[in-house]
């Protein structure tokens, strides 16, 4: 074996791991199925599907995911748990396309480079296959759905918007946009991008942006939504302003719901789509349970947490430092872990303590309790 063909199949093996890391939730109805895109040479693209029990039809929710740094193959098949979650609660099917060259999608990546608006075109045209698809299956109301996208998945969204299916009633922008810095003015570009589909785009859209966005700041994105608006685009600008350490991940994060879901949902009321808790137990399902508290310490009492060297009293310290939801474990190697945010801190701060402990790890605390049972 060369060695340019030894580092391909070592690419495929850490391709293969990552996607095996990712286990269907069946709890949320979690599957993964293979679509074709429209391209003269056709790839699968990797798609995950939640779908609540029943029948249906159910309304539709797509969500365009953004691009990670470094290789695309390496980034983690889309879930957008959060929002998942929020959408399967009311009844809605949510679909979550990775596009071309990105997971386990098929080919390269397209539409690299300055053309920003010629960028989201190329995106939006596997999202152009996926919902030929969406609107086939038996499940799928295909007159109540929207779409929506965060960073490099929202300008993929305003893209698909200039020729959306019939059903689509809204599509929802996080963040969207692509920042090339390459050799040309990406700012310029992204507002030459979002005026182009100003003046095609047919449809209502919901946009969100951070003050303290690390990629798309106001000073950015006004002029670029201006653009849109004078351009013929509707656009209700959704100003948050900061949001943790950089509002580009408000999406992603659960602190972000607060922020977006309101006028999300008033936007579903607006155009008549449901939003009443029809199956509540999607909040949970699929989550490992938390564990009543303990009496053995008090949180903050670092010193009496047993089996931690100094090094886990610090990293205690640091874990009390973070946001809810979050959780610490320990094992009686002296291992330890912890996680705060996502949709399972407690199943994370497990793993991460896994990681390095032989023995079993256990959960020490969880939120603001203690909840060790020696």
């Amino acid at each position: 074996m060369n060695s340019k063909t030894f580092i391909w199949a070592m690419a495929a093996a850490l391709w293969t791991c990552f996607a095996q890391a990712q286990v269907p939730l069946t709890g949320l109805g979690e599957s993964i199925v293979t679509i074709k895109n429209n391209r003269l040479w056709a790839v699968n693209l990797e798609t995950t599907v939640f779908k609540p029990e029943g029948d249906g039809p159910f309304p539709v929710v797509i969500i365009n995911h953004g691009k990670s740094f470094g290789n695309n193959r390496l980034q983690g098949r889309e879930r957008a748990i959060v929002a998942t979650r929020q959408f399967m609660q009311r009844g809605y099917a949510v679909v979550l396309p990775m596009r071309q060259g990105f997971s386990n999608s098929g080919g390269a990546a397209v539409g690299e480079g300055c053309n920003i608006a010629g960028n989201g075109e190329a995106q939006a045209d596997d999202i152009q296959a996926v919902m030929k698809w969406v609107v086939q299956q038996p499940w799928a109301d295909s007159q109540k759905m929207i779409m929506m996208g965060q960073s490099h998945g929202g300008l993929t969204t305003l893209a698909y918007a200039q020729d959306p299916h019939p059903g689509i009633r809204f599509v929802v922008n996080f963040a969207g946009g692509l920042k090339y810095t390459q050799g040309c003015q990406w700012e310029l570009a992204l507002k030459d991008a979002f005026r182009s589909y100003g003046q095609k785009v047919k449809v209502d859209s919901l946009w969100f942006y951070g003050a303290n966005d690390s990629f798309f700041p106001p000073e950015v994105i006004k002029p670029a939504h201006q653009a849109f608006v004078e351009a013929g685009g509707k656009a209700q600008m959704v100003a948050f302003g900061a949001f943790g350490a950089d509002a580009h991940g408000m999406f992603a994060s659960p602190g972000g719901l607060p922020i977006w879901w309101p006028k999300v949902e008033a936007k579903l009321l607006e155009y008549g789509m449901p939003t009443s808790l029809s199956f509540p137990q999607y909040a949970t399902a699929g989550k490992t349970p938390k564990p009543e508290p303990t009496q053995w310490a008090d949180l903050k009492a670092i010193d009496q947490i047993p089996h931690l060297k100094d090094g886990g009293r610090k990293g205690y310290g640091v874990f009390l430092e973070k946001p809810l939801p979050r959780a610490f474990a320990l094992s009686s190697s002296g291992a330890w872990g912890w996680a705060n945010g996502g949709d399972d801190p407690i199943a994370s701060a497990l793993t991460n303590c896994q990681k390095n402990s032989k023995s079993p790890c256990l959960l020490y605390a969880v939120d603001e309790h203690v909840v060790w049972k020696p």
